[in-house]
C-alpha cells in the first residue's frame, strides 16, 4: 500500500524531545500513529530496536504495521521476535498478509508460528498457503460477508452485523446456496435500500454474476477488476464453490509489483528485488544475466573485428559506431516499453500483438527517414564527405527500422515460449541493434567508401 510521506506531528514533538525511535514512547503517540506511517519508522531502526518498538504497541496496531512494512523487513522482524509473539501478531492480521509473511519463512519455522496460532486462523492460512502465490487464490483474502440465498434482506443485514467486526472488506455480501455455491454478491447498498422481507433471490435473479477460478493469474484477476470497476472479485473453485475474493486494494499492490518486476526483469534484475534485498540474493540473481550479457557483446565486438580494416582505414567510422548503435537502441527500448504495457494492461491476443509488432515497423520507417536525413546534413557538415554521410545515414536508418521490429517482436516471442515477456528484453535487444548497427556501418563503408 502507498504509505504517507512525511512524519507524523506527534512522532516528529516525540523525537524532537530527545528520546530518538529507540525510547519509550509515549501511548498518545502511539495511538496518533497510522499503521503505514508506524511501519516507515519501524523500518528506519536496527533489528533490535524494532523488536523493542512493536513490543510497546498494542497486539492489533503492532499486527497492521508489521503488514505495511516491506516483506524483507517484515520476515527478518518476525523472525526475531518470540515464537508465541509471533504467532498473536499473525493471528491478528488478515489472513492474506499473514500468508504472505509465512511463505517468505522456512519450512521448520513456518510450522512453528502455525502450531502456535489459534485452530480457526490456522486453518485459514494453511488453506492460503496451499495456492500459487501469482494466482488469484494466491492474493485472495477470506474476511468476507457469505450469507445463504433463502434469507431475507433484514436477515442478511442481522448476520452480517454480527459478524463484520472480524470483517475487513464489507463491500459486498455474497450470496451461496447451502452447498456453497456462488449465485451472486449483492452490494451493502442494495441491502440497505431494499424493502425488509425481500429475499436475496430477487436481488440476484437477474445477476450477471462475474468471477474467477482460482488458478486464474493475479494479473488477470487485476485487469478484470479494472475492466468493470469492482471493488472486488469473487473467487472459487472448479466446482464454482465460493472460497475467497480479491480486492481493489490487492489489486493496487499487483499493478504496482508487476509493473516494478517488469522494469526489473528488462534488464536482468530479479523481479522481488528491492534496496532491502540482502546483496547476496541480488547478486545471485543479476549474475547469470551479466554473463549471458558478456556473451552477448561478444558478437557485437565479433562483427566489429571482421571490419577492423576498415576501420583501420577510415577513423571516423569509429567515431559514428555509437550513435547507430545507441539510436537504434533507444528506438527499440521505445516499441518494447509499449509492447510489455499491452501484455501486463490486456490479455494476450496473438493476432492483436503482430499487429502491433507492424504498427512499430511503421512507426520506424517514419522516424528512421527523419533521423537519418538529419544525420545526413550534420556528417556531410562536419566531413564535407556525401559518401560517408549517405552510408551513416543508410545505416542508421537500417538498424532504427530494425530496432523498432525487434523491440516490437521480442515480448511476443518470449510469450510464445511460455516465458515472461519482460525477462532480460532489452538484453536480447541491445545485442541485435549493436551487432546489426555495425555490421550495417562498417558493411556500407566497406562497399561504398573503401
Amino acid at each position: 500500500m502507498t504509505k504517507a510521506k512525511g512524519i507524523p506531528e506527534p512522532l516528529r514533538q516525540w523525537q524532537e524531545s530527545g528520546k530518538g525511535l529507540a525510547g519509550d514512547v509515549d501511548q498518545l503517540v502511539l495511538d496518533a500513529l497510522h499503521p503505514a506511517d508506524a511501519a516507515d519508522h519501524i523500518e528506519e531502526l536496527g533489528l533490535e530496536e524494532q523488536v523493542k518498538f512493536i513490543k510497546q504497541l498494542p497486539i492489533k496496531d503492532a499486527a497492521e504495521s508489521i503488514a505495511e512494512m516491506e516483506k524483507y523487513d517484515q520476515r527478518d522482524l518476525i523472525k526475531r521476535l518470540n515464537v508465541g509473539f509471533a504467532a498473536r501478531i499473525l493471528e491478528y492480521m488478515s489472513p492474506d498478509d499473514a500468508t504472505d509473511i509465512l511463505e517468505g519463512l522456512d519450512d521448520d519455522h513456518r510450522e512453528t508460528l502455525l502450531r502456535q496460532i489459534k485452530a480457526e486462523e490456522r486453518e485459514e492460512i494453511s488453506t492460503l498457503l496451499t495456492f500459487d502465490p501469482d494466482t488469484a487464490g494466491g492474493v485472495m483474502t477470506t474476511e468476507v460477508a457469505v450469507v445463504r440465498d433463502d434469507m431475507t434482506v433484514d436477515q442478511a443485514i442481522a448476520a452480517i452485523r454480527r459478524e463484520v467486526e472480524d470483517k475487513s472488506i464489507p463491500y459486498y455480501a455474497y450470496v451461496v446456496d447451502r452447498r456453497n455455491h456462488l449465485l451472486g454478491a449483492v452490494s451493502m447498498r442494495d441491502l440497505l435500500i431494499s424493502r425488509p422481507g425481500k429475499r436475496l433471490t430477487e436481488l440476484t435473479e437477474n445477476q450477471h454474476l462475474i468471477s474467477v477460478t482460482y488458478n486464474v493469474d493475479k494479473e488477470e484477476v487485476a485487469r478484470l477488476i479494472a475492466h468493470y470497476n469492482f471493488l472486488a472479485m469473487p473467487v472459487t473453485d472448479f466446482d464454482h464453490r465460493f472460497i475467497g475474493v480479491v480486492t481493489v486494494d490487492d489489486v493496487i499492490d499487483i499493478i504496482n509489483e508487476e509493473a516494478s518486476e517488469d522494469m526489473q526483469s528488462m534488464v536482468g534484475a530479479a523481479t522481488d528485488e528491492t534496496v532491502d534485498s540482502p546483496w547476496r540474493y541480488s547478486v545471485r540473481k543479476r549474475l547469470p544475466w551479466l554473463v549471458i550479457n558478456v556473451a552477448n557483446s561478444a558478437v557485437s565486438a565479433w562483427v566489429v573485428h571482421l571490419f577492423e580494416g576498415n576501420i583501420a582505414k577510415m577513423a571516423m567510422l569509429a567515431v559514428l559506431m555509437p550513435i547507430v548503435a545507441n539510436q537504434a537502441g533507444n528506438t527499440g527500448q521505445q516499441a518494447l516499453a509499449v509492447m510489455i504495457r499491452q501484455f501486463a494492461t490486456e490479455k494476450f491476443d496473438r493476432k492483436k500483438s503482430w499487429e502491433a509488432v507492424f504498427r512499430e515497423l511503421k512507426i520506424g520507417l517514419v522516424n528512421g527517414i527523419c533521423v537519418a536525413l538529419l544525420v545526413l546534413m550534420a556528417v556531410f557538415m562536419l566531413t564535407h564527405n556525401h559518401a560517408l554521410a549517405m552510408v551513416m545515414a543508410g545505416a542508421l536508418f537500417i538498424d532504427m527500422v530494425l530496432g523498432a521490429i525487434v523491440g516490437g517482436a521480442i515480448p511476443i516471442v518470449l510469450k510464445e515460449f511460455g516465458r515472461d515477456p519482460a525477462q532480460a528484453s532489452s538484453i536480447f535487444l541491445t545485442t541485435i541493434t549493436d551487432s546489426f548497427g555495425f555490421l550495417s556501418l562498417l558493411g556500407l563503408a566497406g562497399v561504398f567508401l573503401l
